[in-house]
């Protein structure tokens, strides 16, 4: 049972590698649900000793039905991450009428040559789960990022168990979003490859002075002033769950 952490900075990685989490999926900005990060962050993250980096390829936030330019862009940001030492990528591509695009994945995969593919969880948006998990193996994904066509891993765990079945091995399957160490042994019975997880928490920042006037991001709703970080003894106890 591999692990895979959801990172959004250099010290999660360090804190992924420290604690023995496998891999980690290095993304930028999670109010949109993760965007490919800078090239200087995947370096600097593949630089880390002892852990796999999979660099989510994703111009923008929003759906997964992208424009020729948008396309364009993830070609040339996966041989950016590979020129930055990634050991693999994860992406996800929609047809409009929210099918896999067989033909943009199948490419995706070409171009990433030498690096594990993953197709997240775009698979969950998708109207034919079933289908969709056969058409991303015919286009030659390495692993699958899924919870099961729900917001939640738990909820949609019969369909990650169908998506096991379908794979008949012949893909990974992982298992991800809202995982923790109060699931995590019923996801993994459900037969999957790998949890995904973010064990997300956060911190008081350390700035002193604060302008009650202004908010960069435009809305109130969201805390300039706290930090993203790794529950790490959350990480501890699902790695404790599922590698005794």
């Amino acid at each position: 049972m591999k692990t895979e952490l959801c990172a959004y900075s250099v010290d999660a990685c360090r804190t992924a590698a420290r604690l023995g989490v496998d891999r980690v999926e290095l993304c930028a900005s999670p109010a949109e649900g993760g965007v490919t990060p800078s090239f200087a962050t995947i370096e600097r993250v593949a630089a880390i000793e002892g852990l796999d980096v999979s660099v989510m390829i994703r111009p923008r936030g929003g759906d997964f039905l992208y424009s020729d330019d948008e396309f364009e862009t993830m070609l040339l940001d996966i041989a950016r991450a590979r020129e930055a030492g990634a050991t693999g990528v994860v992406f996800g591509v929609l047809t409009a009428d929210g099918k896999v695009d067989k033909e943009r994945t199948r490419r995706l995969v070409e171009a990433s040559d030498g690096m594990e593919t993953t197709f997240h969880r775009a698979v969950d948006m998708t109207e034919d789960y079933k289908q969709a998990v056969e058409d991303i193996i015919e286009a030659g994904c390495d692993r699958i990022l899924t919870s099961g066509s729900y917001d939640k891993a738990i909820d949609g765990i019969m369909e990650i168990a169908q998506a096991v079945a379908v794979a008949r091995g012949r893909i990974e399957i992982m298992a991800g979003s809202g995982v923790s160490s109060a699931n995590a042994v019923q996801l993994a019975s459900a037969g999957v490859d790998a949890l995904h997880f973010s064990a997300k928490t956060t911190i008081e920042g350390n700035m002193k002075y604060r302008n009650p006037r202004i908010s960069m991001g435009g809305s109130d709703a969201v805390d300039e002033f706290a930090l993203r970080s790794v529950d790490e003894a959350e990480v501890l106890n699902i790695l404790k769950l599922i590698k005794r």
